[in-house]
């Protein structure tokens, strides 16, 4: 049987997640970097332009009310909610990934006075260091960074929190989130998680884990649109505690009352800031309609599917050529991307893209690809392999200039 007569019978065995024709793909490109920035929902074209000229363009100010705009964070939380596995009223969509992060971890060390230490990844995503030691610096406590394979050892009744991205960026490992999470609990931690590669991607649990905060990404999976604002999960337990360090006027009480005295909302509420983007928001709850009716874990194990056709494709076709599989191989804790190595990644993204087949590159030498099995197909990655091929028989990619600064 030939890869592509496998790819099609994966397709036609996944067809009732297929939803591609619900996003406006330009004609004639192979989409694989939805893990970066997701594709355009026509449902998010048509909430925007409602919201442009209809609730800003004839609504005005009214439309705080009528359109309800005030409560378009709890809105879209909730149906964030129902992809994490949350119960309702316990996301809320504010801010970016990062400041989130900032939030929880700052809420989280409040809930655990006396302890000295925050436990992560060492090869966590780099902003999530950045943020991490940040707020370590301000509170006193000590950053212990350790591979993924050392953070069970790393935890100890020291320990305020452990913070992990589920998703790695790069290779696509899963981390145990119950398991870890457990792990954490049973030293008197609490746990933050970053679910940015996770929303959207693969099936999550969040009250079944019994994890404390995560944050995550509404640009990646979610299809939200560039810059989407992303989302913050607090456990139940902790809403009528967790509090976040920055007091804006959304996050009070009662914002319109104008008290000096600041008043923490009850709730998730409270960990808003400011006014929050009305735009970016109506496109991340448009887009939001291509997960209607769509089962997670059937999604996800298209995305199964998809990676070990690519890798078993790759390991014939493009190992012997000089590729590594960067990827991780186990299906059961790996997420929705995969990834090779080549010396010359930087130029061989390059000349795919002069195809029309769209991956991104992450230094030293790696070759991203996103799977996002609500647009893409295991032909898709067939067409990437069979030109990955070709580029590298021709030497196609040697046209191609040096590493440039790339997203």
């Amino acid at each position: 049987m030939s890869w592509s007569d496998r790819a099609a019978a994966i397709d036609q065995q996944f067809a009732a997640v297929d939803r591609r024709d619900k996003f406006d793909i330009p004609r004639g490109v192979t989409y694989l970097d939805g893990n970066s920035l997701g594709p355009l929902p026509h449902s998010a074209q048509r909430a925007v332009n409602e919201a442009v000229r209809e609730e800003w363009g004839h609504g005005l100010i009214r439309s705080w009310n009528s359109a309800d705009w005030i409560g378009l964070p709890i809105r879209t939380g909730n149906r964030i909610a129902d992809l994490i596995g949350a119960e309702p009223d316990t996301v809320i969509v504010a801010d970016s990934t990062s400041l989130n992060l900032y939030k929880t971890l700052h809420a989280a060390i409040d809930l655990q006075p006396g302890r000295t230490e925050i436990v992560t990844d060492i090869d966590n995503f780099p902003t999530d260091l950045y943020i991490i030691d940040r707020v370590a610096k301000a509170r006193g406590l000590t950053v212990i960074d350790v591979p993924r394979s050392q953070i069970w050892d790393a935890l100890s009744p020291r320990t305020a929190v452990l913070t992990l991205t589920h998703v790695d960026y790069r290779t696509s490992e899963m981390a145990d989130l119950p398991a870890l999470t457990n792990a954490a609990h049973a030293v008197g931690a609490l746990t933050v998680w970053d679910f940015a590669h996770s929303a959207g991607a693969v099936p999550l649990d969040v009250s079944g884990a019994d994890i404390d905060f995560a944050v995550g990404c509404g640009y990646k999976f979610l299809n939200g649109g560039p810059g989407a604002p992303a989302f913050v999960y607090i456990a139940p337990r902790h809403l009528g505690e967790a509090q976040q360090p920055i007091e804006g006027w959304i996050g009070h009480d009662q914002p319109f009352a104008f008290t000096r005295e600041y008043e923490p909302a009850d709730g998730v509420a409270q960990f808003q800031i400011g006014t929050p983007p009305i735009l970016g928001m109506r496109a991340l709850y448009g887009a939001l309609d291509v997960f209607d009716g769509i089962d997670m874990r059937q999604l996800h194990a298209k995305s199964v599917a998809i990676a070990e056709l690519f890798h078993a494709y790759a390991d014939e076709a493009l190992v012997p050529r000089g590729f590594g599989i960067y990827s991780h191989r186990d299906p059961h804790s790996r997420g929705s991307h995969v990834a090779l190595s080549h010396p010359d990644g930087y130029a061989m993204v390059q000349a795919l893209i002069a195809r029309h087949i769209i991956g991104d590159f992450r230094r030293p030498n790696v070759l991203r690809f996103g799977i996002a099995p609500l647009y893409n197909s295991a032909q898709d990655f067939v067409t990437l392999v069979d030109n990955l091929i070709e580029i590298f028989e021709t030497e196609d990619y040697r046209n191609f200039g040096a590493e440039a600064a790339v997203i």
